[in-house]
């Protein structure tokens, strides 16, 4: 059952992640071991996948090609590139992260699937394949970028079936890390304000965002960030929905933020221009039906927001 009426792409991962028995090395050797475990393969981020199984209709849908464990074991090459994932009822789950320029599909993968980009095929994936890619995906951006301690600059290893490093020279313990980005939709009244990047796709708008900062809450981050980009002053602010984003690993915290003025000011660093839009040009919009107007796609929170406040008048 989710948790929320809201869930987004990425989120809703239905693996029992085990968290409690990662450290049993002997017992996540034991899974590895086990015939009837399964892996799932990424090479240079993107996901192994294969054609939907009893897709109608001629629907293009893909869903997660998987592995048996072992053979990600030899992949592997050794625990470095190696992720317990969880337990998808009494199944364990692993993930294989692959590098380098020769594509594993035309070698050592050869007719098990293909690798394609996981923003692009997110919405033809279950739900529960795209947030078990998600997952991993952040997991092995955050290996890739943390090899070596942040403390002293040893090399570190890995721990705890991929969800830990350890430094053996200092001992200090390194764990995932997740960024809070707070993405809100400005409304006064009956108008909500998007705003636009120079560098998205001509015509887009979408909601301000912007990473939590150390000492604020969710809110105050909300607040400030809204003044520093858009001049607005905010009055309150409403929970949404959040979503994890493996680009490379931030949780995108959905808000709906009710502001006090209507005098909006792109700040030209973060933002070249700011919009108000009313209820029915936001429906507009969401249906494709605005010809000076996209909205981001359904794959981003910040389509949702839209969506949800759109849809409250």
């Amino acid at each position: 059952m989710p948790l929320t009426a809201f869930t987004n792409t990425f989120a809703g991962n239905p693996l029992d992640r085990a968290s409690d028995r990662r450290a049993k090395a002997a017992w996540v050797a034991e899974r590895l071991a086990e015939p009837g475990s399964l892996a799932i393969a990424i090479w240079n981020g993107r996901p192994l996948v294969e054609d939907a199984k009893g897709a109608n209709d001629g629907a293009a849908g893909v869903q997660i090609a998987y592995l048996a464990a072992e053979m990600a074991r030899q992949l592997s090459g050794g625990p470095e590139r190696l992720l317990f994932l969880g337990l998808w009822r009494e199944t364990a789950v692993f993930a294989v992260d692959l590098e380098g320029d020769a594509d594993p599909a035309d070698g050592p993968l050869q007719g098990l699937g293909r690798f394609e980009d996981l923003r692009a095929i997110a919405m033809r994936l279950p739900s529960a394949d795209a947030a078990i890619f998600a997952t991993a995906k952040s997991m092995f951006e955050w290996r890739r970028k943390h090899q070596f301690c942040a403390t002293c600059g040893a090399p570190s290893e890995v721990a705890e079936a991929g969800w830990k490093r350890i430094c053996p020279a200092c001992k200090t313990e390194h764990f995932p890390r997740t960024d809070p980005v707070v993405i809100m939709l400005a409304a006064k009244g009956d108008r909500c304000l998007l705003g636009r990047q120079a560098v998205w796709p001509k015509h887009m708008y979408s909601a301000l965002a912007g990473f939590l900062e150390p000492g604020e809450t969710i809110e105050e981050a909300c607040a400030r960030e809204l003044f520093e980009e858009a001049a607005l002053r905010t009055r309150s602010v409403r929970y949404h929905s959040t979503q994890p984003w493996p680009y490379p690993s931030t949780l995108m915290i959905g808000l709906i933020a009710e502001v006090e003025n209507d005098d909006a000011v792109a700040d030209q660093a973060e933002l070249e221009e700011v919009r108000w839009f009313t209820r029915d040009e936001a429906r507009a919009m969401l249906r494709g039906d605005l010809t000076d107007a996209k909205a981001p796609p359904p794959l981003a929170i910040a389509h949702q927001i839209i969506k949800a406040w759109a849809e409250e008048g």
